[in-house]
Order: C-alpha cells, then structure tokens, then sequence
C-alpha cells in the first residue's frame, strides 16, 4: 500500500509544474462527459418522434423532463429537427472537447517526458564518481529511456482514467434519474465486470515489472557489448555474444508478448459481460416496469440507450486500468532514479578560487571508499610547494592515483583535510577549483568528434591558433597535419581511429590549451610504445613548466627530475626525498630502482630477493586459509585475525611479484 502511494505521489508531483495543462483537460474531459450525455440521452426521443411515436415524458424523469423542455413549444416538425440540431452539436462538441483534451494531454506528456530527462540528465551529472562505481552505465541508459516513456504513459493513463471515470459518473446519474432500481442492479453488474478484471490487472502489473527488468538487463548487455567489441571479434566470440543479446531479446519479446496476451483479454472479455449485463437489464426492467411497460417505454428505451453508450466506456475503463497497471512499473523506477537522498553528491564550497601562492599541504589524510570498511589510505602528510613536481610512486594498491582523486574532490578524506595556501579544498566552489587543475591519466577519453573539437573540449572559445600552437607544444601537430582532413578530422569513439601515443599527445593539448596551474599526470605514459614515450615525455614536459604537478608512475625514467618523490606502501608514505637522497637511503625506492636501472646481475639479484619474499609470504598465508578452510579456529576474534593476515601477505605477495614483472620487462622490452 505504501509503495502505491508512493508511485501515484511521484505522478502528483510531476504534474504539479503544469497545473493549466491538467485543469484544463480535466475540464475538457467534463465537458465531453456532459455533451456525450446529452447527446445520448435526446437521440431515443428524436428517433421515436421520427418514427411517429408519441414521447410519453411527461411524467418521465425531471432530468429527460429538463432536457426536452426547450422543444416543447414548437411543432413537431419543428421539433424534430431542433433536437437532430441538437444533437448533432452535442456530438460535435463532445469530440471537439475530446480532440482538445487529446492535444493538452499530448503536451503535459511531452512536458513530462522532457522534464524527467532533464532531471535524470541532471542528476547524472552532479552525483559523485562512487554513483557510478555501483551502477551499470547501460541500466541508466534504461531509465533515461525506456522507464521515462513508461512512467509519462502512466500519467496519461491516469489522466485517462480520471476522464473516463467522470464520464461513466455523468452516465450513472442519467441512469440514476430515470430509474435507480434499474441502476442498482445495473451497478451490481459492473461490479461483477470489475472483479473479474481484476485477475486481469494483477497479471499486467507483474508483467510490467518483469518487462521493466529485461529490458534493463538487455539495455546494460548490449551496451557492455558495443563498449566490447574490440576484445569481443579478438576472442572470435562473436557468436556466443550473439546468442546472449539474442536470448535476451527473446526475454524481452516474450513478456511483451504474455503482457499484451492479458491486455488484449480484456476487451472481448468485457464486451460479452457488458451484452449479458444489457439483456439481464431488460429482463430486470420488464420486471420493473411490467404494470406501466407501455407508457414507459420510450424511457426504458433511453435507460437502455444510455446503458448502451456506457459499457464501452467502462471497457475502456479497464483496459486503462491495466495499461497502468503494466506500466506503473517504471514510476517506481524513475523514482528511485530521481531520488537523491540516497545518492553522494559533494558539496560545493563558497570561496572562489585564485592562483595558488604558497602549496598544496595534505593534512594527516585517511580515506576509506564509500560503502567499504578498509582503509586505502593511512595518514599522510604531504606538502607540494607552488611550481614544483611531486611524484607518487609504489605498488599496485598503494593509494597512489586515491592520492590524486582527492586533489580535484573526486573523492574527499574520510579523516584530514587537503589545503591549498591553508584553505581547505572543501570550502573552494568546487567548479572553480576543477576549472584550475588538468587531469592527464593512461586512459584518456576523447569524444567521437574532430581533433579541433576535442582539443577545444576545455576551451570552446579558443581560436585556431591557439588550438594549433596548443597542438605544437604537445607534439601533436606532424601527425594531424598527415590527416585527411586534419583538424577536422573525426576521430571516432574513444578516438578508436588514432593510436595510444596520438590520443595521449591531443589529450596534452587539450590541457595545454585549459592552461592549467595545477597538473594530475596518472600514469600518462605506462602504455606507450619507446617513440611514443619520448614524444608524449616531451610533451609532458613541456605542460608541467611552471606548474605544481603531481606525477604517478611506475616507470623511474617519468620521475627522475621531480623536486621530491614519496613512494607509498600499502596507504602510507613510506618514504620521500629526492631522487639521489632515495637511492641513498637503500629502502623500497631503491629496490625498484634496481629492478628497472641495474645491471644485468644486479637485477637478477634484485628478483631472486624478490622471489624469496614471495615464498616467505606465500607459505603462512597458505597455512592460514587452510586453518579457515577446515574451520579450525576457536573464535570469531582468532578467524578475524587470520584473514587479516592473508590480506596483508597477498598484498605483501603483489608488491614483489610487480617487482619482479617489470624487471623481466626491462630485461626483455619486446
């Protein structure tokens, strides 16, 4: 009952912006109501009249009593074709208020459609990164689309069902007016045909929830595969990927399908109902009215005239009513989706920021990802000074791009504050800050657009030269010059068209271009090729002139020159210093240091100290899951301690088996 509520109180509120719109086709689905009625009502007594029958309404109902007065004063010829008239302008006025109602309606569903969207759009834009952690790209797709079109034809079919059901009140008072012993029996018939609709509705709504379902899961498949196509046709998988969208496709087809299987039910169900309830009706009248049948005719007549007309609307009364039902599933959607109690946001300070003048100081920092209990990073205090470089550099897992996450609020310290000239980041309006800093990573994104649009992706209003000396200084220029269409040339999605090293080079430019003060470079050139290296290198060093940077890498060569570097262990600076002070000290920098710069026999040295590391901590930790395995442990307390300590050897383990991978890389660079 709650969830009901819930769902109609969404569809309230996504009315409430459009107020003239809904009142006004409430009105017109009254007025349709009232001249549908009329109509109705007047076309027995025009028939009879024609025919050459006497109307006996005179001591008929006061309503067909009122109706009729306004002829009573002419003759009957006269007579006749004022109520054909009238009629006839009944009917055009009831389908003229029924086209208008129509139009309202179609543009309140419009205003709707579009206004959900923008909210969703919205949305998606303003929530923080860890949103999209937990969801799939392809669902939010889904509701942006087909669940926003379900929950607008939800409010259409309400409104549908609102208007019908004022109709159908109009024809009940008619039939009220001529006779109420006929109109209870008549309602006790109607209540029969709701009840048997009502197996009807029940397996529409459940058919709805599980169309709501597949297509979502058909949404985020198709999506994973389109995003997959490159490893999808290199593992010759093309059939097994066929057959999992087609299957689900099949899903898909097959609801849709059962749900119109129901829907469909309900006309011809209804309609052999409605004629049992109409001659059942004039058995029950001819009982009724059976010592004045003669005299009353012309109004039993008209109450079954009436009758008549009205069965159809309590047909499509049910048919609304299960079309809702069927789609009432993507309300609760959209709900869920448009809500933002239960979704990050960060929040934006107030200061505008200004040019740095003294650093960037991290404060005792320690994070833990939203939803999860371990701590990624473990107080650090580091301080980068205005134009100077600091380089982050560890393990897998160390904290090190957690670490330049939080320097643009992508993310913000569970414990500690990031100040830059002593203002913590947190009070800066957040898009000022972002506007300040330039984020180069290994995985650049690039639009399915030109070079010249991606380049100017920070700067739409820069002019040619700029985007051209912009492309100079990141090494970018000779290749797109070679182009077919150079600047303009489209570069496809994720710019597919272009090699790691190009797409590297113009995602330089485009920060060249932003002139950022401060530099994020997350692993900028771990994928590269040796000439791709050097160039996009050049590049590198080329933007971070000038700026403070903060530098991740795994390869040395990056690092070399930065003003000092902190090598991170397991969430903690374990180090820092310059790069000669480092090598002195003989600690985890120069470990790594070995692996990638020694000689030959130095590094094999380096990797069999490595591997002994490895065995070291291999060994326990197998003893450890064996104890767990065979539940050999005395207490909660003890089964704790135990997997803490195989966490921390197969973290232990990854540190060295990445030692030892990258000296075998340098070793055999092919």
């Amino acid at each position: 009952m709650n969830r009901k509520f819930s769902d109609f109180q969404l569809l309230l509120d996504s009315i409430k912006p459009y107020p003239v719109r809904l009142v006004l086709t409430l009105i017109l689905g009254f007025s349709s109501a009232i001249f549908s009625g009329v109509s109705t009502t007047l076309i027995v007594p025009v028939i009879l009249t024609f025919l050459g029958q006497d109307m006996q309404f005179q001591d008929g109902p006061p309503v067909i009593r009122a109706l009729l007065k306004p002829f009573e004063g002419f003759s009957e010829e006269y007579r006749l074709f004022l109520m054909a008239g009238a009629i006839i302008l009944a009917i055009a006025l009831k389908n003229a208020t029924s086209y208008l109602a129509i139009l309202v309606s179609g543009s309140l569903s419009r205003a709707l459609i579009f206004d959900l969207r923008d909210a969703g759009i919205r949305l998606l834009l303003e929530v923080d990164l860890d949103y999209y952690s937990r969801v799939r790209v392809g669902d939010l797709i889904n509701r942006l689309g087909n669940e926003t079109t379900r929950t607008s034809a939800a409010i259409n079919t309400l409104i549908a069902i609102f208007s019908t059901g004022i109709t159908i009140l109009f024809y009940v008072f008619l039939l009220l007016s001529i006779s109420w012993p006929l109109t209870l029996i008549t309602t006790l018939m109607v209540a029969i045909i709701f009840l048997l609709n009502q197996w009807v509705i029940k397996r529409s709504k459940y058919y709805g929830i599980r169309q709501s379902k597949v297509s979502k899961n058909y949404s985020v498949a198709l999506l994973e595969t389109l995003n997959g196509i490159r490893l999808i046709k290199g593992m010759a998988n093309e059939t097994e990927e066929y057959n999992r969208l087609v299957g689900q496709l099949k899903d898909q087809e097959k609801i849709a399908y059962m749900n119109l299987v129901v829907q469909s039910a309900v006309q011809p169900l209804n309609e052999v109902i409605s004629m049992v309830a109409i001659l059942a009706i004039v058995f029950f009248g001819r009982l009724v009215f059976s010592d004045q049948l003669t005299s009353l005719s012309t109004v039993l007549l008209t109450y079954l005239f009436l009758l008549f007309r009205m069965m159809p609307l309590i047909s499509q009364l049910n048919n609304a009513r299960s079309k809702y039902a069927s789609v009432a599933a993507g309300v609760e959607v959209i709900q869920d989706f448009l809500r933002r109690d239960d979704k990050p946001f960060m929040v934006s300070g107030t200061i505008p920021y200004v040019p740095m003048q003294s650093g960037i100081q991290f404060d005792q920092i320690y994070f833990s990802y939203p939803g999860h209990d371990n701590v990624v990073l473990k107080g650090i205090n580091l301080y980068v000074p205005r134009g100077t470089t600091l380089a982050l550099v560890g393990g897998s897992g160390a904290g090190k791009s957690t670490v330049a996450d939080l320097i643009p609020r992508f993310y913000d310290p569970t414990h500690g504050s990031i100040l830059i000239d002593g203002v913590d980041l947190r009070e800066f309006d957040l898009k000022s800050l972002r506007r300040a800093m330039g984020i180069v990573s290994q995985d650049t994104f690039l639009f399915n657009a030109s070079i010249r649009d991606n380049i100017a992706y920070a700067h739409p209003q820069a002019t040619d030269e700029e985007i051209l000396k912009a492309a100079e200084r990141a090494n970018a220029y000779e290749f797109i010059g070679q182009l077919p269409q150079g600047f303009n040339t489209p570069i496809g999605d994720r710019g597919v068209l272009l090699s790691g090293g190009q797409r590297q080079r113009i995602s330089i430019a485009r920060a060249l271009l932003q002139n950022p003060e401060i530099l994020i470079l997350d692993e900028a050139t771990s994928a590269l090729d040796t000439v791709s290296e050097r160039l996009v290198q050049e590049a590198i060093d080329e933007l971070s002139r000038d700026r403070t940077t903060i530098v991740i890498a795994h390869r040395l060569s990056t690092v070399e020159k930065a003003d000092q570097i902190a090598v991170l262990d397991q969430g903690k600076v374990a180090e820092i210093g310059t790069h000669d002070q480092l090598l002195q000290q003989g600690g985890h920098f120069a470990k790594l240091y070995s692996l990638q710069f020694a000689d030959e026999a130095a590094r094999d040295q380096a990797i069999i100290r490595s591997s002994y590391e490895v065995r070291t901590r291999l060994n326990p930790m197998i003893g450890f899951l064996r104890l767990l395995l065979d539940d050999l442990v005395d207490s909660p307390e003890e089964r704790d301690e135990l997997i803490l300590e195989s966490y921390n050897s197969a973290t232990g383990i990854l540190d060295r088996i990445e030692f030892i991978e990258q000296g075998v890389k340098l070793r055999n660079p092919g």
